[in-house]
């Protein structure tokens, strides 16, 4: 019989061996999460022999789905985003670490101000972004729009897992159509939107493509789409002086400031995300 100890050196090698670059800590990760131990716990356990039969199967199963490539996202069932646990599941995408820069830029647009602060967080998808803004700016209130009703369910989970339900509504709404009657003002209007050309789908990773939905990464011909909408009707929502931000795809951030010009934003800043790569634009609506 193993003990934990050997369960985390075999787990560990078989990643390795797999081509898994984060091995240590994914194999910490699956242990943890089947034995439902902290990983202060699961040192302590080390030693002792793994007794509990449906702890090592279920090990045993995790593993084998994250060596046919599935994300250990998916298979832990949440992921850390601004520091903020996250359910997610097949219908929303993996936070990504990218995106948390432009959850910092939108918190950054909030402080300070004396009023109560509405934002809109449009392809709210997990609803990270909107999580991460009312973990932080304590007083605003946010709406939450997505088409998809599985990824607006994930959305009400984390409101919940995070005590956040009572600043957030959520609204299921297509976000390349024009904006629902009576939605209101806003301050601030945030969007992580589908970025990739559709011509570029096939070319990802297979990582992703078999398994995050495809629908959150399709912007169209030139994976612009949804900024035109965005620019073009949703924008008319904010308040004058309000902020646009958006997070976008390598290379398109140029691309995004000239559809935002065009339509009468000022003050348009570009934020790079770790690899050097600009993945924020944010402007200024004068109205």
């Amino acid at each position: 019989m193993e003990t934990y100890n050997d369960i985390y050196l075999r787990v560990r090698k078989e990643l390795k061996l797999s081509g898994v670059e984060a091995s240590e800590l994914e194999a910490r990760l699956i242990i943890c999460h089947c034995a439902e131990r902290s990983r202060e716990e699961l040192l302590a356990l080390n030693k002792l022999y793994a007794t509990d039969i449906k702890i090592r199967k279920k090990i045993d199963e995790c593993l084998e789905r994250r060596l046919q490539g599935e994300p250990i996202a998916y298979i832990l069932g949440e992921w850390e985003f601004y520091g903020i646990p996250i359910f997610v599941n097949e219908h929303v995408l993996i936070p990504r670490i990218d995106t948390e820069v432009l959850a910092r830029e939108s918190i950054n647009l909030l402080k300070g101000q004396v009023h109560q602060m509405r934002v809109l967080d449009l392809c709210a998808g997990s609803g990270c972004i909107g999580l991460a803004i009312a973990a932080n700016i304590t007083d605003c209130k946010i709406v939450m729009i997505d088409s998809s009703q599985e990824a607006l369910a994930m959305c009400r989970q984390n409101m919940l897992k995070s005590n956040l339900s009572r600043n957030i509504t959520v609204i299921e709404s297509d976000v390349l159509e024009k904006p629902p009657a009576i939605i209101g003002e806003f301050d601030l209007i945030v969007s992580n939107p589908p970025y990739i050309p559709t011509a570029d789908i096939d070319s990802l990773d297979y990582s992703v493509k078999d398994y995050e939905p495809l629908m959150a990464f399709d912007g169209g011909e030139d994976g612009l789409d949804y900024y035109r909408a965005i620019v073009t009707n949703w924008s008319k929502l904010l308040k004058d002086g309000g902020h646009l931000a958006f997070e976008c795809g390598e290379g398109q951030a140029a691309a995004v400031r000239y559809i935002m010009k065009q339509h009468g934003f000022i003050d348009i800043n570009t934020y790079k995300d770790t690899l050097d790569i600009e993945r924020v634009v944010t402007g200024m609506l004068i109205t």
